[in-house]
């Protein structure tokens, strides 16, 4: 794969230096793409024999051919891009595995276009074949990639840096002058001066002359540095592949599940006590972390006044919990930022509301209801609705077994009568008003058909009615009874108005790895993209009239400001120890090989 942060082609050297040979060369590990070919087999021998000879080649490389590609950055980036794009219908259209119920009205309401998802695995996309091809070449390629490009680094990290070109006035940054300093002390000046700057160098023990033409590639001190862009390249393509893991990981063992809690209940995690409850393929019972809870008290204020009245200030959650079956009860609070975590689950406050206590009883005064009863809230306000379901131990007047049904709704903080509809002014207990009006009959339970705990199925159920033939029905305060007709009983709005708080639970191995991945992955860009590879060279030879001429030059693994200046920089250093010498021959000509030097070197 090619450098995530640049397009040029690995060790690229300045056009026409093809003379730099290994000084060019391995300045990235990424692998060169190479075009398609037109035939692996070569020339076919006759007969079957050569055929299947052929055969084989041509299948060998254009298998081997169709490896690189995968490997290349261009197959990645196409991959990574169809990944992305494949996640957009996942996002918009409803998914089976978080939420059957909008699938099922997606349905119904798009009775044609529904077929048409269900053959592409639009309800589920994230575990589509399609979707799981992309994903799992993309693995294969990082991996493909990675592999061989993490040796060649090792390599180039255990081998010296390369020698010197011949003629180093062929590099993009160079800078030359005379002293009369030894060739040895001046490359002494240059490991000093290289070390100091932290890049790894190697030096000559033997000095040689100056010839016409070049100098030899054994007389120069060569120095490397910026490893660490290489280093984040890979750290970078690491990390993709962990993130790969986590998300894998994650979505084949996680588990996500909502609960809703009335003060002074609790909730065990298991299976049976969730309200509704989904998870990976590979999932299984004995993953889910055993712990338990109890809810003691909701905390809820609101502000009072402004632009903001009625606006949450406080939603918190003070739980018992205990972990395992022998664990010990500890306090703890829960708020919608601050989950409480018990090992890979975590516990978080996802929505409140009201459960007024209601007592009814039947013709003879028997309690056949009495405890707190959940009401869903419809805005911001908190107005509630729901119903009340009597399922048994009730008997009408005539003595005849029935349920009972009552649908209720809840306002906090009642307007007042006559003063409009009946929706709550503000989400704190003000003005509390129950509002009920009953049936009876069969409410269904006994078909073994699931239904809505907050809805009355009416089918079977009739409808209380007064002796004038109107409905009966009663706007309640705390403490209040309405009286159901002919001796039917009654329901008492108690004093008693528990809150309640909705908790969802998730347990999704992989995160900290998800975490660890993003961080490496931001770190490993940022490598590449701000560090530069880039190789220097110090050469110290004796010219014809003994005067020591030195040249420094640098290569990079891309045009950069920074090279001239660094060898600025490092030409400076070294002439502090061998400065220019001031009785050089007035009338020596100038060396055809010998240029200016760059600005920003020193070379007096």
């Amino acid at each position: 794969m090619s450098d995530t942060t640049t397009g040029e082609t690995p060790g690229t050297v300045p056009s026409g230096d093809e003379d730099l040979g290994a000084a060019g060369s391995q300045l990235s590990t990424a692998p060169v793409e190479t075009a398609v070919p037109g035939s692996f087999g070569g020339s076919r021998a006759p007969g079957a024999a050569g055929w299947l000879a052929w055969s084989g080649r041509e299948a060998l490389g254009w298998a081997r051919w169709f490896w690189r590609q995968l490997t290349s950055m261009r197959v990645a980036l196409l991959l990574l891009f169809l990944l992305s794009l494949g996640a957009v219908p996942g996002s918009l259209i409803p998914q089976t595995g978080s939420d059957a119920l909008k699938v099922q009205d997606f349905r119904d309401a798009h009775t044609t276009l529904a077929p048409v998802y269900d053959e592409l695995g639009l309800f589920h996309v994230y575990s589509s074949v399609w979707f799981s091809a992309i994903y799992i070449l993309l693995f294969i390629s990082l991996i493909g990639c990675i592999v061989p490009r993490t040796w060649q680094f090792v390599g180039q990290l255990r081998s010296r840096p390369p020698g010197a070109p011949r003629r180093l006035t062929r590099l993009p940054a160079y800078a030359t002058w005379r002293t009369a300093a030894s060739p040895d002390e001046v490359r002494e000046a240059a490991l000093k001066a290289l070390r100091q700057r932290r890049f790894r160098t190697h030096s000559p023990k033997l000095s040689a002359p100056l010839e016409q033409g070049g100098a030899p590639t054994g007389d120069a001190v060569a120095a490397e540095k910026g490893y660490l862009r290489e280093a984040g390249n890979l750290l970078f393509h690491v990390a993709l592949i962990v993130l790969l893991v986590a998300f894998a990981w994650g979505q084949l063992y996680k588990t996500e599940g909502n609960k809703l809690v009335v003060e002074g209940d609790g909730f065990s995690n298991t299976l049976t006590q969730y309200d509704d409850f989904k998870s990976g393929n590979l999932f299984d019972d004995a993953n889910l972390v055993p712990f338990s809870f109890d809810l003691k008290k909701f905390t809820g204020t609101y502000e009072r006044t402004g632009p903001q009245k009625g606006t949450p200030r406080i939603y918190r959650a003070d739980v018992d919990y205990s972990v395992g079956a022998e664990g010990g009860q500890r306090a703890g609070s829960i708020s919608p930022n601050h989950p409480l975590e018990v090992g890979d689950a975590r516990v978080y406050l996802v929505s409140h509301g009201y459960a007024p206590t209601v007592t009814v009883r039947d013709g003879k005064g028997k309690v056949v209801l009495h405890q707190a009863v959940p009401l869903l809230p419809m805005d911001p306000n908190v107005t509630s609705q729901g119903a009340i379901k009597v399922f048994d131990g009730y008997r009408s007047p005539q003595g005849r077994s029935e349920q009972l049904g009552f649908e209720a709704f809840f306002v906090p903080t009642f307007a007042g009568a006559g003063k409009g509809t009946m929706f709550s002014q503000f989400p704190a207990l003000d003005f509390p008003v129950l509002a009920v009006t009953g049936y009876h009959g069969d409410l269904g339970v006994d078909a073994g058909v699931p239904q809505n705990v907050y809805q009355l199925d009416t089918k079977n159920l009739k409808q209380f009615k007064d002796a004038k033939g109107n409905i009966v029905k009663a706007r309640l305060l705390p403490g209040e009874t309405m009286k159901l007709p002919g001796g039917a009983g009654s329901i008492t709005f108690d004093k008693d108005i528990k809150e309640w708080a909705g908790f969802q639970i998730v347990q999704q191995p992989g995160t900290d790895w998800a975490l660890a991945g993003a961080v490496a992955a931001i770190l490993g860009l940022a490598g590449s993209l701000f560090i530069q590879r880039r190789r220097v060279w110090v050469r110290a030879v004796e010219g014809a009239d003994g005067v020591t001429v030195v040249e420094i030059a640098g290569l990079g693994r891309s045009e950069s400001a920074k090279l001239p200046e660094e060898i600025g920089h490092l030409a400076a250093l070294v002439h502090d120890r061998a400065p220019t010498h001031s009785d050089a021959d007035p009338d020596r000509e100038p060396d055809a090989d010998t240029p200016a030097p760059v600005e920003g070197a020193d070379t007096k």
